[in-house]
């Protein structure tokens, strides 16, 4: 939009003052910081707000913001006290995903966007699905179909094997695992789909906290791109930018 379309959205009602000052500047000022509220169409992700080390009130303040000039508030890490709290100030539609700490605002008129493609998460165990709900709430925000497939870690490879034929319909691939991080290297050898690893950091012993898990994806010899340890944010967002990519291409 250039300078004189947002004048005139602003005189007939259609932005906000706030939403006119992110677009001009790429992002809106609050009390507890920046608001990056151009991300989505400059990158075609949705800011998230990052909630530890943050104040409820901080964080409060920045959902408000997120709302006023995108629509939605995405809050991630965020679980406790908190969540009670934001879930009471937070004017919207509030969805508290608890074992994905994540809590996302739709203001109230704000439609969702909706891809024709498909993001399947899969865990290894359930020690995993924290970090792969995260991935799976940001790949759901950014339009992505999101097909859950949990509890096939490789200890019994026949449950991914009988898991086989909904992988291969899937567009992209979220492939959660810790210990050694085997599953998304077998994954990768089964699908002609891309595989993202996001290591988890379950396990114990030499190699925990998930240091084990990233270096077996990051030496797997399967074709798969890894993320950072319990990065399922950023595994979430390299998937839905893949999907999105596999939508505009079809016909």
């Amino acid at each position: 939009m250039g300078l004189r379309d947002i004048l005139d959205d602003v005189h007939s009602g259609e932005l906000t003052p706030e939403e006119a000052q992110a677009r001009l500047a790429g992002y809106a000022r609050t009390e507890a910081g920046r608001f990056d509220a151009a991300r989505e169409s400059r990158r075609g992700i949705p800011e998230a707000i990052f909630a530890p080390g943050k104040t409820t009130e901080e964080i409060a303040a920045l959902a408000e913001t997120a709302l006023e000039t995108t629509g939605r508030a995405v809050i991630t890490r965020v679980d406790g006290e908190a969540v009670t709290a934001l879930e009471t100030v937070l004017d919207g539609e509030v969805t508290h995903h608890e074992r994905a700490r994540c809590l996302v605002v739709h203001a109230q008129g704000f439609e969702p966007p909706e891809l024709d493609a498909s993001v399947g998460v899969v865990t290894g165990g359930t020690a995993d699905r924290r970090s792969a709900g995260e991935a799976a709430v940001i790949a759901g925000e950014i339009g992505a179909r999101v097909e859950r497939i949990e509890d096939v870690g490789v200890a019994n490879l026949s449950r991914v094997i009988d898991q086989l034929p909904r992988l291969r319909e899937m567009d992209v691939l979220v492939v959660a695992a810790g210990r050694e991080g085997a599953l998304p290297t077998v994954v990768a050898g089964l699908v002609s789909t891309p595989v993202i690893g996001l290591p988890v950091s379950s396990g114990y012993g030499f190699g925990a906290g998930g240091e084990a898990a990233l270096l077996g994806m990051l030496q797997s010899c399967s074709v798969l791109s890894v993320v950072n340890v319990d990065a399922g944010y950023v595994a979430g967002t390299q998937a839905g930018l893949i999907a999105s990519a596999i939508a505009d291409a079809r016909p």
